[in-house]
């Protein structure tokens, strides 16, 4: 009987609806007597009727229907606020709308009026979730003689079962609740016990079967997942687990997914659900400065290579290409990446690379072999550690001579940035240690330290403003200038120390016409960046740069500075970048660089 009636009840909505006239003429008011206008405008987005009203095709059965709807949406405001006396009126051409059948609809509808009176608010008289395990912190303000907001029930319900999760209790939930409002005394009663379940350990990794699968072998799967089986059940194992596999960039997709029953011996088995990238990817990008001309890159990446989530890329780039500062460099480089070797978050890498770089004050052919591992030691930290094996014909205004050289790379990275395309807070820190050896007579052996320090704070509704720092240091000890390969030494100029001055413009000057690389560099830059629109920023920006013929803290140097303006416009890859700018200081000269590029300068 109650499905035939529902039935009918159905289809009379329907043919109520075909048979209804338009609402375009509907007037809609909404009120909500003193209270302040945040509030306000919080109800009047909850309301269905205030947002369909405006919509093409909108009948007077959509308006019926969205204001009986808008009685338990504003309910659901007032109560997340804390306010459980209020009063909602919704009159719809007079008449209450929660009094209108659903099978007496009107044919058109003249006028809404919405009315909410929140009233007093209502303050905890009881506000406990028990049991809770040692050290569980619950809001602030779920506490008797606080406002008894209903999102901090919420709140404090689920950090209690999160609390019991992270001690290893996977199975903890709510047994048992009982919320009551004492609108005489305006009060809150809330009292929610928690059953958490026993405590658990992770079990077996087991692999979704059902649809397509991954072409990434179960092993491997297993393998750079890294569950550790056995161990007490963390939430933040999990959560670790799953994004290993993402960070392989092999899956388009990873799901892990608890079983609903522990094992008798106390484990727990997770299931996860990989959905595989496309295995190949190809990619380019343009940049143009006036006087190092256009630079051309472009990789081709494989991301599976052996089955075993494996990765080979293969970058070019052509730079120079028209420029006055110099001629043209080519590079071609091989890196290949095996995740979870070792440990689930170490890899191992090999590359190869060559290169023709033909600079200002220097030429330079060079071939590196090498490898090593890298390892993930959290979200924001990675490192590097390696051996390279490298030959460097160089020809510089110290003449020509070929060096042999063992490298022994030390990199590390700390990227606390809140979008690494367009930062707005945080920090970044890229810091390298590279011990080398010669292996010949006159080639030098040493140390060669960088570091690459930014920083971002934003300022202003939703940070319009951004203040943009960064400190580039450098020091190479150990070995005389001309026993170093010519790219490992330091000079200044160009889009990525000193905008304004010429591309490696600012060297080291040995004697009239003998101009080389330096053993220390200093650089800073400093943006405001400003939002103009949603999809344009403005930039004004000064760059300073130094170059020393001894390694950092030692002998002297040369500065140069630049300074400019610059626009960014905001597309799906990345904010297209262009600046001008021109020297500055007491020698500089009347000329103009101008860069355009992908991303921010920094």
């Amino acid at each position: 009987m109650a499905e035939s009636v529902y039935k009918a009840f159905r289809l009379a909505g329907f043919l109520g609806a075909l048979c209804a006239g338009s609402a375009t003429a509907t007037e809609v008011t909404f009120t909500a007597p003193h209270s302040p206008e945040g509030f306000t405008d919080r109800l009047r987005g909850a309301s269905l009727t205030a947002t369909s009203v405006g919509q093409d095709g909108t009948t007077a059965q959509d308006l019926l229907a969205a204001a009986q709807a808008d009685y338990g949406r504003l309910i659901g405001v007032l109560y997340a606020e804390g306010f459980y006396g209020g009063v909602i009126r919704i009159q719809v051409d007079g008449k209450e709308a929660a009094s209108i059948p659903p099978l007496r609809a009107p044919d058109r509808i003249e006028r809404i009026d919405i009315t909410v009176e929140r009233r007093a608010p209502f303050v905890f008289a009881t506000a406990r979730v028990a049991p809770l395990p040692p050290g569980t912190d619950l809001p602030r303000d779920f506490a008797p003689g606080k406002r008894a907001k209903g999102t901090l029930v919420g709140e404090a319900t689920r950090s209690g079962i999160a609390a019991w999760r992270a001690s290893g209790h996977a199975k903890a939930l709510v047994a048992d609740q009982m919320i009551v409002a004492d609108h005489a005394r305006q009060t809150l009663d809330a009292d929610i016990r928690l059953a958490p379940g026993p405590r658990l350990r992770f079990g077996a990794l087991l692999i979704d079967a059902d649809g397509q699968p991954s072409q990434v072998r179960p092993d491997r799967i297993r393998a750079i997942a890294g569950l550790p089986t056995g161990k007490t059940f963390s939430p933040d194992d999990l959560d670790d687990a799953a994004n290993r596999l993402r960070r392989t960039g092999a899956f388009r997709s990873v799901v892990m997914t608890e079983a609903e029953t522990p094992n008798p011996d106390g484990t727990l088995d997770i299931t996860t659900r990989v959905s595989d990238a496309k295995r190949r990817r190809v990619g380019a990008g343009l940049e143009l400065e006036s006087a190092e001309g256009l630079t051309f890159s472009a990789f081709w990446l494989h991301r599976n290579l052996f089955g075993g989530a494996e990765r080979l890329r293969i970058d070019l780039l052509a730079g120079g290409i028209g420029g006055d500062s110099g001629g043209e460099d080519f590079r071609l480089g091989l890196r290949f990446d095996r995740p979870a070797t070792f440990t689930p978050d170490t890899g191992l890498f090999l590359l190869a690379r060559i290169e023709d770089n033909d600079e200002p004050d220097s030429r330079e052919r060079k071939i590196d072999l090498g490898g090593g591992l890298s390892h993930i030691f959290s979200d924001d930290l990675t490192g590097e550690a390696g051996i390279t094996y490298r030959f460097s014909d160089i020809d510089d205004d110290l003449g020509a001579r070929k060096l042999k050289h063992l490298l022994f790379p030390l990199h590390a990275i700390w990227d606390r940035r809140d979008d690494p395309l367009d930062a707005h807070k945080g920090f970044y820190a890229d810091l390298s240690l590279i011990p080398f050896l010669g292996l010949d007579q006159g080639d030098g052996s040493g140390m060669r330290l960088y570091s690459d320090l930014r920083g971002y704070h934003g300022l202003g509704a939703e940070n319009r403003f951004v203040l943009a720092g960064r400190a580039q240091f450098g020091s190479i000890a150990g070995a005389a200038i001309d026993e170093i390969p010519a790219n490992m030494l330091f000079y200044s100029g160009g889009a990525g120390t000193v905008r304004g001055q010429s591309f490696e413009s600012l060297g080291v000057d040995l004697a009239p016409g003998v101009t080389v690389g330096g053993r220390s560099f200093m650089g800073f830059s400093g943006e405001l960046r400003a939002g103009i629109t949603d999809k344009i920023q403005g930039v004004g920006f000064v760059d300073t740069g130094f170059v020393g013929e001894d390694a950092l803290g030692s002998g002297s140097g040369d500065w140069h500075s630049g300074i400019g303006l610059g626009a960014r416009y905001f597309t799906p890859v990345g904010p297209i970048r262009v600046d001008i700018a021109t020297p500055l200081g007491s020698n500089a000269g009347s000329d103009v660089e101008f860069y355009i590029g992908i991303g921010q300068a920094f």
